[in-house]
């Protein structure tokens, strides 16, 4: 059973909160997204110039060396792998390889020191009220002039928000807007020269690579950072109020309480929002990437109604074995399919006036092809409600294009 997760209850003042809520196999628990308007495109920084540091000298190890390195960080973890890499190495020949590793672990270390002294001053923590009682989540300052974006779930049915910064200031908080597609919502607060987070580009981020998230786990530890790597890319959850696709799979530790919160890679850019975490297994968290995020963060800027772009179909992502189960030509794409009984053209939809039909199977948009790295999600997301669209689509064996103008998702 999956089920949306519940922010973290809140406590009097002082007073340890701990979750209280239901354990589920999905929690929704977000992290924290920021950005004025820089945006990064790829991982750099210290961290990455160390691993091409360590990538390029360690070829005169020999595999036991770094068997016994990878078998001392899994028994220690990373402070102590690194402490027992250190004296495996001492008592290895080669100074010159020793040196290098020893440097390139204390510039590791130093690089997320300088992520979280760069960052945390935008992580901000939510005490939200609700005809149900006190919440705790975390949000992301991405404008200076008060902007910041949570998780939908932390702030559902407020009745007040207090926005608690890291500075010791605080100030009451407004929804500005909720996002139809994601469990995302962004908050305001009348204030200026706030600091912010810089918002990256989660198109190119790699799994393997480096991911810290920032938050303030139980409603307690405010600004907490933790570490891990980016575990997969384009995962699918579905939870007891819908589903959410494409999101950022990491092992960094997310609790109740950092909803709303921030991931970033090692040169300090949101790369994501965490919004999920599951209860059947440790270090299995969710986060929405920020390239899903930022359209709306700019329609709160942009001053408008915060929307996404609609077309009305039911689908599924085609890959390999669903192609074959199906006897389908194509295994990449939107294939357009009811479920159950019900129709998957959404009677009055965008879809149905551009004539798409049960049984299509849109392969691309605006002939960026549908794959596993760009799901028609993502291709859509792109565009603004009222955008013409090119749908290039597989009708009977013979591919046509169907020209569709995007309509507005709608609230349910």
């Amino acid at each position: 059973m999956v089920e949306k997760a519940k922010r973290t209850p809140a406590a009097p003042k002082r007073v340890t909160k701990t979750p209280v809520k239901r354990r589920s196999p999905l929690r929704f628990e977000p992290e924290r997204t920021t950005g004025p308007a820089a945006w990064i495109t790829r991982e750099s920084g210290p961290l990455q110039a160390a691993r091409n540091s360590l990538r390029a000298g360690t070829g005169s190890l020999s595999r036991g060396a770094i068997a016994g390195m990878l078998a001392l960080s899994l028994l220690f973890g990373a402070g102590g792998g690194a402490a027992a890499t250190i004296l495996l190495l001492d008592g290895l020949s080669g100074g010159d390889i020793t040196t290098q590793i020893r440097q390139t672990l204390v510039s590791e270390q130093s690089a997320i020191v300088a992520v979280a002294e760069r960052v945390s001053p935008a992580i901000v923590t939510l005490e939200v009220t609700t005809p149900d009682g006190d919440g705790i989540g975390s949000g992301v300052i991405y404008s200076a002039d008060g902007w910041i974006v949570t998780n939908k779930h932390v702030v559902a049915d407020e009745t007040s928000i207090v926005v608690h910064l890291k500075d010791g200031r605080d100030f009451v908080g407004t929804v500005y807007g909720i996002d139809t597609l994601t469990d995302l919502a962004v908050v305001k607060i009348d204030a200026a020269g706030l600091p912010t987070a810089t918002l990256g580009r989660s198109g190119g981020i790699k799994v393997g690579q480096t991911a810290i998230a920032i938050g303030s786990p139980l409603g307690v530890y405010t600004n907490s950072v933790t570490a891990g790597i980016v575990s997969a890319l384009g995962r699918d959850i579905t939870t007891e109020s819908g589903s959410i696709n494409g999101l950022i799979q990491t092992d960094a530790a997310i609790n109740p309480g950092n909803s709303g919160g921030a991931l970033v890679d090692s040169s300090g850019a949101v790369i994501g929002i965490n919004t999920a975490i599951s209860t059947e297994g440790a270090g299995i968290g969710f986060a929405i990437p920020i390239d899903i995020a930022r359209p709306i963060l700019e329609q709160a800027l942009a001053g408008i109604p915060l929307s996404r772009p609609w077309i009305g179909v039911r689908y599924t992502a085609l890959d390999l074995r669903t192609a074959k189960e199906n006897n389908l030509p194509v295994s990449a794409g939107a294939w357009i399919i009811a479920d159950g009984t019900t129709s998957p053209i959404i009677a009055g939809s965008p879809a149905e006036a551009a004539g798409l039909k049960s049984g299509d199977i849109i392969t691309a948009v605006n002939e960026t092809p549908i794959d596993e790295a760009h799901p028609l999600q993502d291709l859509l997301v792109q565009h603004s409600p009222g955008a013409t669209i090119t749908l290039t689509v597989l009708r009977d064996g013979s591919s046509i294009t169907i020209t569709v103008e995007l309509g507005i998702r709608p609230t349910e």
